[in-house]
């Protein structure tokens, strides 16, 4: 009795352990119905290709923290032209390795030299820093952006700053030139140091090779006075109003001063020019112009022609080495679509100078 018991409960274990792997072995050969009848296998899952590196470190690996002891440098005071250097220095204060990428600047006048790009969690580094200041002066700002694996601050920015100064100043900031008669003019220019170091001057050149002045290149002042004078025939030649003189000093940090100049006219115009607004065509218009003498020379108006007839003196009056001239203008009769007119005014001065004052009418609209 109790070995037929025996034998009927191992039976049917058995059987369930058939069907078990029967099921088992549908499951894992089992096909899938598409269109048309036909199976197609189930295919296993794809593998996951490995991920790609990121900027960002992955929490395993540890978070890089860049950090730079200052983000701002001031050169304070640099001479024009001059070449300046600083240092950014920095440290890895994360757990994870610090990747430095792309630098970036706002100018070409900034230079920068880095060891390498990796650094281990607490490891020390420095940003070398190059600035070329310009050669106008004044305040300059310049920066540096740095990028990184941080992912707290991913891109920082490092900023420059100079008050770009002379060394040696010069009084007055412009020369003026008077050409009287083809002689000479003489202008005095001031050098001064401004940092209590002694200076010489060792060339001076010019526009158009027109002004020099008399120096000792052997001999260090901290102010040095200059007779400048200008060749009045160079200047015509070559027909400029205005020029530079280039002194050369014998300072390294600031080796070049350079000195505007102009050629003041003989005589000047006030107003520059005849403006006539909201012209009628055949109604006159009068204006009043002055002519003065800027070098205080008196002088005599020989005649005053209008170029295409539509400028009319009606009076001339001389006070002290000025002239007042009340003119008149007729506009013409408007050419076709033209909204405008002109005409050139010529003072003829006693001593073969020519004065030309444009005029210019503007139609009125209908």
């Amino acid at each position: 009795m109790n070995f037929r018991r025996l034998f009927s409960v191992g039976s049917i274990i058995c059987c369930l352990l058939v069907l078990q792997g029967w099921f088992a072995g549908q499951t894992l050969g089992s096909e899938t119905p598409v269109a048309g009848g036909q199976q197609t296998p189930v295919q296993p899952a794809a593998q996951q290709s490995p991920a790609q590196p990121s900027a960002q470190a992955e929490p395993n690996q540890g978070v890089p923290v860049l950090l730079f002891e200052q983000t701002t440098y001031d050169f304070g005071s640099v001479a024009p032209g001059s070449m300046n250097n600083c240092e950014f220095k920095f440290q890895n204060k994360g757990t994870g390795l610090l990747k430095i990428g792309d630098i970036s600047k706002t100018c070409g006048c900034t230079v920068f030299t880095l060891e390498k790009k990796d650094y281990a969690p607490g490891e020390l580094g420095t940003l070398k820093v190059q600035y070329h200041a310009d050669n106008s002066t004044g305040q300059r700002m310049r920066s540096l952006f740095v990028t990184s694996n941080d992912p707290n601050k991913p891109r920082t920015e490092l900023i420059i700053a100079a008050n770009i100064a002379q060394r040696v100043v010069f009084q007055p900031e412009r020369l003026e030139y008077k050409l009287r008669n083809d002689k000479p003019d003489v202008a005095e220019l001031t050098l001064r140091s401004v940092d209590d170091k002694p200076f010489a001057i060792t060339k001076i050149i010019s526009s158009a090779d027109a002004v020099t002045a008399d120096f000792d290149p052997n001999k260090q002042e901290m102010k040095i006075v200059l007779q400048t004078r200008i060749d009045p025939q160079k200047i015509n030649a070559v027909k400029i109003n205005a020029g530079r003189i280039d002194i050369s000093i014998t300072r390294t940090e600031s080796p070049l001063i350079s000195v505007p100049f102009t050629i003041l006219p003989r005589f000047k115009v006030d107003p520059p020019a005849i403006n006539v607004l909201d012209a009628i065509a055949k109604q006159p218009v009068q204006r009043e112009l002055w002519l003065l003498n800027n070098y205080g020379d008196d002088f005599d108006v020989n005649s005053i022609t209008s170029k295409d007839g539509f400028i009319k003196l009606l009076g001339k009056e001389k006070l002290g080495n000025r002239y007042k001239f009340t003119v008149e203008i007729t506009p013409p009769e408007a050419s076709g679509s033209a909204r405008i007119f002109t005409d050139t005014l010529t003072i003829d001065t006693k001593d073969g100078e020519k004065i030309n004052v444009a005029c210019r009418g503007f139609y009125k609209r209908s």
